[in-house]
């Protein structure tokens, strides 16, 4: 009642807090230049693969008159897959599969080793972004010149910076994303198109595309692809362990928080229940996720390393140990935090002994592949309409198309035998049977060679409305069987 009469006097109701937005837009990321150990090796594998990049589509490799000499090439005119000594056909895209199974399976076990050491070190997302990071900072300056030109006001000097740093990007972009093309055409050939100004649309449109992406994706979005697009932070988590090294920070030894005051000894600190952490913030200005690494293992984190080379400047600068961002084992944090001495660190475990066998498998699998790939290969399409045809004397007839895949460097000839069916024959149009159920085929030097054979078979000969047959070329040094179906009524 009195909570009635309150009411009916005209009280103001409690105030609820507003819900949280749905929506938060996202917060721009300043890394901080930062120097230190682990800033040079990512510097050092950034060059070693942008050399690697750039300069593999020039590398000359001899395959003899008429074939090309460029020694990976994805040649998307002949529909060929160049590399090196090996030369892939469309139909050999299994060897690909194998190639991405070898990928997967080393980027887990790089990952039970040293988490995502593979995206902070040799993404190709972390290093053009590094790239465009390192241009922005010449141009605009460090972290904090950057934020300060973002909030200040648009005079002149913002735009001449801004117009700058752009223009950089997109030459960057053009060089780095273009040169992508290289894989896909011959190299010297392009450029020499190129210099001519008289690249093709559909060379000119994939340029503009590739140095788009670049552009975009290193220079925009940085960490949103690593966040939000990568598919990889969210299965990471299946594939680390309490033994996987990853970056910690050591909260035992860092917590509580507090600056460091003058007049306060480290002595003092420790029995005021402080830590080391003097709540600077570096790691956190230097991480090119913007994550704070005291939080604990993220989804974020990339595993660079930078966010120790920061503290490890800072706890120089102020005496005290260094380390107090690590790469380090979960079960020797929890080991240390509770004073008790860590095992040594486990490389040879049962998850990495897993992964590395798959890879020797695989690697072995795909090698013996390689060394017995045949030269020769068959397919025969049959024809659908009509299934067959019923001649004047009751013999049926069945058309099919058969082509022949020539995989060396001479012509050959193939003799053409069916097996299936008693007393069928087979006949070609322009082609002459060498005798019965016997043709006599020909193929040009790495080329698909295609002919309309016809099968007849005697009436009766078919005992049921589809019979399996074996069609064998023979020749090249190889043999080839192709399995399909003869249709009568």
């Amino acid at each position: 009642m009195q909570n009635l009469a309150r009411k009916s006097a005209g009280d103001a109701p409690e105030s609820v807090p507003a819900p949280p937005p749905l929506y938060a837009s996202h917060e721009k990321v300043y890394p901080k230049a930062v120097r230190g150990r682990f800033r040079r090796i990512k510097w050092w594998v950034a060059l070693v693969l942008l050399a690697f990049y750039v300069i593999l589509p020039w590398i000359r490799w001899d395959r003899g008159p008429g074939m090309p000499d460029q020694a990976v090439l994805l040649d998307l005119e002949s529909q060929r897959f160049y590399l090196f000594a090996i030369e892939l056909w469309p139909q050999q895209i299994y060897y690909m599969t194998g190639a991405m199974i070898l990928a997967a399976v080393g980027l887990f076990l790089a990952t039970a080793i040293a988490g995502r050491v593979w995206c902070g070190y040799t993404c190709p997302q972390t290093v053009w972004t590094d790239l465009f990071v390192l241009v922005e900072e010449w141009i605009e300056g460090d972290r904090g010149a950057r934020i300060r030109l973002d909030n200040g006001p648009r005079n002149a000097a913002w735009l001449l910076k801004k117009a700058a740093k752009h223009s950089v990007w997109m030459l960057v972009a053009l060089a780095t994303g273009g040169t992508a093309l290289l894989y896909f055409v011959d190299a010297p050939g392009f450029m020499a198109d190129l210099a001519a100004f008289q690249p093709s649309m559909v060379v000119l449109g994939w340029i503009l595309f590739m140095t788009g992406s670049t552009y975009a994706m290193a220079g925009f979005m940085r960490e949103q692809m690593c966040t939000y697009v990568c598919p990889w932070p969210r299965i990471q988590a299946a594939l680390l362990d309490e033994e996987s090294l990853v970056v910690t920070y050591q909260d035992w030894r860092g917590e509580g928080r507090a600056p460091v005051r003058k007049d306060q000894s480290w002595e003092e600190r420790k029995l005021g229940g402080l830590g080391d952490c003097i709540d600077c913030k570096a790691c956190v200005h230097v991480c090119p996720t913007g994550i704070d690494i005291r939080d604990g293992i993220q989804m974020d984190c990339i595993s660079c390393g930078l966010c120790i080379d920061a503290c490890n400047d800072v706890m120089t600068r102020i005496g005290r140990p260094g380390d107090l961002i690590r790469y380090d084992t979960q079960a020797a944090q929890a080991a240390k935090a509770t004073n008790r001495v860590p095992a040594p660190y486990r490389l040879i475990r049962p998850r990495t002994i897993i992964y590395s066998l798959i890879l020797v498998v695989v690697t072995g699998l795909m090698a013996i592949g390689l060394m017995l790939k045949p030269s020769l290969d068959v397919a025969v399409l049959r024809d659908r309409a009509p299934l067959y045809v019923t001649l004047s004397d009751g013999a049926i007839q069945n058309s099919y198309t058969v082509k022949i895949s020539n995989m060396t460097r001479q012509p050959q000839s193939y003799r053409l035998t069916l097996s299936g069916i008693v007393g069928a024959t087979v006949a070609a149009p322009g082609v002459e049977a060498a005798s019965q159920g016997v043709l006599e085929l020909t193929a040009e030097p790495d080329s698909v060679q295609t002919y309309r054979i016809h099968v007849r078979a005697p009436a009766g000969a078919a005992a049921a409305p589809s019979t399996p047959v074996t069609v064998t070329l023979t020749g090249a040094g190889s043999s080839f069987d192709a399995k399909t179906v003869f249709m009568a009524p």
